[in-house]
């Protein structure tokens, strides 16, 4: 029997035979002021939502690892970040 393997309706990559999938990262950034404010500017004083795609390399209960470019012809990895898992708000597969 000839088997056809089914297409990922995820974006991803295949690097060394290892799927890495693609996601839509929602999460919180530290914001910082060195000035002066009043009480009521420092209780509206918030964490900034970023969002960042990226492929995910790794994930567990306290990390997530990150990568957005790869070697074609090696197992290397660039534009990395490493995210607390206390930071992340939302992961989100990116469909093709």
């Amino acid at each position: 029997m000839n088997k056809t393997r089914k297409k990922s309706k995820y974006k991803h990559a295949i690097i060394n035979k290892k799927i890495y999938y693609f996601y839509k990262i929602t999460w919180f950034d530290i914001c910082g002021d060195s000035g002066w404010s009043t009480k009521s500017e420092f209780d509206i004083f918030m964490p900034s939502v970023m969002i960042s795609q990226a492929y995910v390399y790794s994930k567990d209960k306290k990390i997530l690892r990150t990568f957005a470019s790869h070697d074609v012809n090696d197992e290397l990895f660039g534009d990395r970040n490493v995210y607390p898992m206390g930071c992340v708000v939302k992961l989100e597969k990116v469909e093709n």
